[in-house]
């Protein structure tokens, strides 16, 4: 776990707890997540807890998946996300904007962040260096309210990669579906995978954000890719060259 690049990001921001597999911590949270088809509980469970305002540096409220408009149902969950948005401090992002987890990539995530996210594929922002965690509603209710997050420290495994894609022939989706034929869908569980060597160099940030993405089939807890001079040209390109 020391020395790894999930130990040192993990090491940033623990508040209580040893840093050793299967030991129980407490980690600060510097970024939340949230779409609307689990969003819509976790608001309510965050209005519960009583606190006037979010407490964590930044919180998006995403609606991605349930935008048909057949009845009423949808159209009042999207009503009540913006409003508890505009309310208690958190940015809104309406349909048609785009899916959370690329969205949230592209515009918000940060080498060496935590991101706790209500969908199970918020790992895709370990393509640029985060440490992005998909977790429950009252898990992302607890983090809004500016409460750590509880987690059994994960072993991490390091996957070393070496050459390059025969692109167009093999592309990032067979790195991480080769990974599936060996691990089994249960081979990430209770595991972070931290991808190294250099065959990563080769990869742009969307490649390693769609290996990171896939992490979440292996039951992996996350995926995290070095934060290099490849995802400092991606921040740059997107007008974030300060968060490198």
């Amino acid at each position: 776990m020391r020395g790894s690049l999930t130990g040192k990001i993990l090491e940033e921001h623990i508040v209580e707890g040893k840093l050793s597999p299967g030991e129980e911590v407490l980690i600060r949270v510097d970024q939340v997540l949230t779409q609307d088809a689990t969003g819509t509980m976790a608001w309510l469970q965050f209005e519960a807890i009583g606190v006037p305002k979010v407490r964590v540096p930044l919180v998006v409220s995403y609606v991605d998946h349930n935008t048909l408009q057949t009845d009423f149902r949808n159209p009042d969950d999207h009503l009540f996300l913006r409003t508890a948005a505009a309310k208690y401090g958190a940015i809104f992002s309406p349909p048609g904007n785009g899916i959370c987890h690329q969205l949230h990539l592209e515009r918000f995530a940060s080498p060496g962040t935590v991101l706790l996210g209500s969908d199970s594929h918020t790992p895709t922002a370990g393509g640029v260096g985060a440490l992005a965690i998909g977790v429950g509603g009252s898990d992302v209710a607890i983090a809004m309210a500016g409460m750590p997050y509880g987690l059994k420290v994960p072993e991490v495994v390091r996957i070393f990669l070496t050459g390059r894609l025969r692109r167009p022939w093999v592309m990032a989706m067979d790195v991480v579906l080769e990974l599936l034929r060996r691990l089994t869908v249960k081979g990430g569980v209770g595991k972070i995978l931290e991808y190294c060597g250099p065959g990563v160099s080769d990869l742009s940030v969307t490649e390693r954000a769609t290996i990171a993405n896939m992490g979440a089939e292996l039951g992996a807890t996350t995926s995290v890719f070095p934060s290099d001079e490849r995802t400092r040209a991606f921040l740059e390109a997107q007008g974030r060259g300060d968060a490198w």
